[in-house]
C-alpha cells in the first residue's frame, strides 16, 4: 500500500472515531439534567432583545457563552471525555467494549457469581430478607436519629463483609490467559510475582513519561516543605494561579493545576469543578430523594455497611468523627440507582435478585442492592478522606459517587483497564522486580510475596494508611492525571524506602510489622525519588 493511502485511511479511521465519539457524547448527554437546563435557557433567550429571528443560531450561541452555559456543556463533554471508554467499531458487541479480553470477562462473572452467592448464603442462614419496608416506628426512629446513627446500630455480631481485599487477591493471583503460552517450561524466565497474565502495562520510562509534572525540575505541594529552601513564594503564587482558574470555573485547566498539588483551602472546590459537581438545587432534592428511600426501606446491606464502618474509620484516629456522615453517604450510595450508569463502562455488570416466588424469571429480576454495588471490607475508606473536605453532606455527596464512578470502582473489578486493579498489580511486581531484585526475591523466598502486603494499600487507595494531608496529595495526582497508576508506582516506592529493614525480614509477619504503619511517610518525596532519581 502507497504511504499517501495509508495516510488517507488513517485519517478516515481517525474521523470515524471522532464521529463516533461525538455521537456517543451527545446521546449521553441528551437525558442529562444539564440538557433540559439549556433547552429552557434557550427558550427563556428567545425574548431576549439581543437575540434576532434572522440570525437565530449564532445569536443564542453567543447569549449561552455570555451567560456561562457554553462552559458549564464543555465541562460536562470534559467529564464525559474522562469516563468514556475507548470506542471501537460501531458493530463491536457491548461486552467487547466493557472488557476486550475474554478470559478477564469470565474472570469477572465468576467473581460476581460467588459473591452474590456469599450475600444469599448470609441471606439464607440469618433468616432475613434482602429488603423490606420499614414499619412507620422505625421509619420515625431512624429519621429522629439521623445525624447520630453512630451512637445507636443494630446488633452486627452476626454479620460479617461479603469479602475482604485478601479474598479478591486470592482471585486475581490464579486468574490465566488459557490461550497464552509463556514458551518457558522451566518457569525460570518467568515473573517471580503472583499476577500471571500477558497484560501490557506501563514501564518506569512511560511512567516517567505519563508523570512529568512531578519531576525534579517541577515545585510541587507535599515536597517543598521538606526541602531547606522556602517554599513560600511558590505557595503564594500557586494559590494566586489556582484562584484564577477556579474562578474561570473552566474542569481541563483544573485537573492540569493539581497535577503539582492542591492548596488545602483550594481542594474543595478545585475537586468539585474537576469532577463537574455543582451542587445545585436538582442535586440536593435529588440527595433528598435517597435519604426518603433509606428511611423507607431496610436493605441487608444496610448491615454491611454499619459493620464496615465499625470494623474500618470507627477505629481509625483521623476519620472516627465523621462515623455519622460515612453512615449517611454509604445508605444512600446503595439507593442510588444512577451508579448503575458506570456499568456501560466498566468490565462488571450489577448482581440481580429475583421478587419471591419468582426466581430465575427475567422479568422479576432487579438489581440489588440498587446501585449495584455490594460493600466489601474497607469500602467505607473511599469515602472517609472527602469528610475532611466537604461538610455539606449532599456536596459530600456527589463528590463521593463521581469519585467512584470515576476511579474506585476499578479498584475491586477484574479488568484489564490500564487503571484497573490487575494491571496495577503488574506495574507494581514489575517495578519491584526490575528495579529491587534482591529485595524482590529475598521476600518471595521467605513467603512474604511483596504484592500480598500492598494489595491491600492499593485496593484502598492508601486510604487509612497514610496520613490525611498526605493521602489527599496522592489523591490529587489521582485526580489530576486521571489515572490509578500511581498507587503502584507509590507501592513500589515504600518497598525501596523500607528495602534495607526488609532484607532483615525473616518470615511474612516480620515484613508485614516492617511496614504496618505508613502514616509517617511524606508521599511526595518518595514518589519522586523512586521514579525519577531510579537508574534504568
Amino acid at each position: 500500500m502507497e504511504p499517501e493511502s495509508e495516510l488517507e485511511e488513517d485519517s478516515e479511521l481517525d474521523q470515524r472515531q471522532l464521529s463516533l465519539t461525538i455521537a456517543c457524547i451527545v446521546q449521553r448527554l441528551r437525558g442529562s439534567q444539564l440538557h433540559s437546563e439549556l433547552e429552557r435557557e434557550a427558550r427563556t433567550s428567545l425574548h431576549k432583545t439581543e437575540v434576532r429571528l434572522e440570525s437565530l443560531k449564532e445569536d443564542l450561541k453567543e447569549f449561552l457563552r455570555k451567560s456561562g452555559w457554553e462552559k458549564k456543556l464543555q465541562n460536562a463533554v470534559y467529564r464525559e471525555l474522562n469516563v468514556l471508554p475507548e470506542l471501537g467499531h460501531a458493530c463491536t458487541p457491548v461486552e467487547h467494549m466493557k472488557e476486550g479480553l475474554m478470559y478477564i470477562r469470565r474472570a469477572q462473572i465468576n467473581w460476581e457469581k460467588r459473591v452474590l452467592k456469599s450475600l444469599n448464603s448470609m441471606c439464607t442462614e440469618m433468616s432475613i430478607p434482602l429488603a423490606k419496608k420499614r414499619s412507620a416506628d422505625e421509619q420515625k426512629e431512624l429519621l429522629h436519629k439521623w445525624n447520630e446513627m453512630g451512637t445507636d446500630e443494630p446488633d452486627l455480631s452476626r454479620f460479617r463483609p461479603v469479602y475482604a481485599p485478601k479474598d479478591f487477591l486470592e482471585v486475581l493471583i490464579n486468574l490465566r490467559n488459557p490461550n497464552y503460552d509463556g514458551g518457558d517450561p522451566t518457569g525460570l524466565n518467568g515473573s517471580w510475582g503472583l499476577i500471571n497474565v500477558p497484560l501490557k502495562v506501563k514501564d518506569l520510562t512511560a511512567l516517567r513519561n505519563l508523570y512529568t509534572e512531578l519531576g525534579l525540575n517541577y515545585e510541587q505541594l507535599g515536597i517543598d516543605d521538606s526541602m531547606q529552601i522556602s517554599p513560600e513564594p511558590f505557595e503564594i503564587e500557586y494559590i494566586r494561579l489556582g484562584q484564577k482558574v477556579l474562578s474561570k470555573k473552566d474542569s481541563a485547566a483544573a485537573q492540569q493545576y493539581v497535577r503539582q498539588g492542591c492548596p488545602t483551602t483550594l481542594r474543595a472546590d478545585m475537586w468539585a469543578l474537576i469532577l463537574n459537581v455543582n451542587n445545585q438545587l436538582a442535586d440536593s432534592l435529588y440527595y433528598e430523594q435517597l435519604k426518603s428511600n433509606v428511611i423507607q426501606h431496610d436493605l441487608l446491606v444496610d448491615n454491611l455497611i454499619y459493620k464496615d464502618v465499625k470494623l474500618t474509620a470507627s477505629n481509625d484516629d483521623y476519620y472516627f468523627v465523621f462515623e455519622d456522615y460515612l453512615y449517611q453517604v454509604l445508605l444512600c450510595f446503595s439507593r442510588d440507582a444512577l451508579v448503575l450508569d458506570h456499568f456501560n463502562y466498566s468490565s462488571a455488570s450489577p448482581p440481580k435478585s429475583y421478587i419471591k416466588g419468582k426466581v430465575a424469571l427475567e422479568d422479576y429480576a432487579v438489581v440489588y442492592p440498587p446501585n449495584g454495588v455490594v460493600p466489601f471490607h474497607g469500602f467505607a475508606m473511599y469515602v472517609a478522606p472527602l469528610c475532611f473536605l466537604y461538610h455539606e453532606p449532599s456536596k459530600l455527596y456527589q463528590v463521593f459517587r463521581e469519585m467512584y464512578v470515576r476511579f474506585f470502582f476499578r479498584l475491586h473489578n477484574i479488568s484489564s483497564h490500564s487503571s484497573g486493579i490487575v494491571s496495577l498489580c503488574l506495574v507494581f511486581e514489575t517495578l519491584v522486580q526490575t528495579y529491587l531484585p534482591q529485595l524482590f526475591y529475598h521476600l518471595r523466598e521467605i513467603g512474604a510475596q511483596p504484592l500480598r502486603i500492598s494489595f491491600k494499600w492499593m485496593v484502598r487507595a492508601f486510604s487509612g494508611y497514610l496520613a490525611t494531608d498526605q493521602l489527599l496529595f496522592l489523591w490529587d495526582r489521582i485526580l489530576g492525571y486521571n489515572s490509578l497508576e500511581i498507587l503502584a508506582v507509590l507501592a513500589a516506592a515504600v518497598f525501596a524506602y523500607r528495602a534495607e529493614n526488609l532484607m532483615e525480614a525473616t518470615s511474612l509477619a516480620a515484613a508485614e510489622a516492617i511496614l504496618a504503619d505508613l502514616s509517617t511517610l511524606q508521599v511526595m518525596p518518595l514518589l519522586q525519588l523512586f521514579l525519577f532519581a531510579t537508574s534504568n
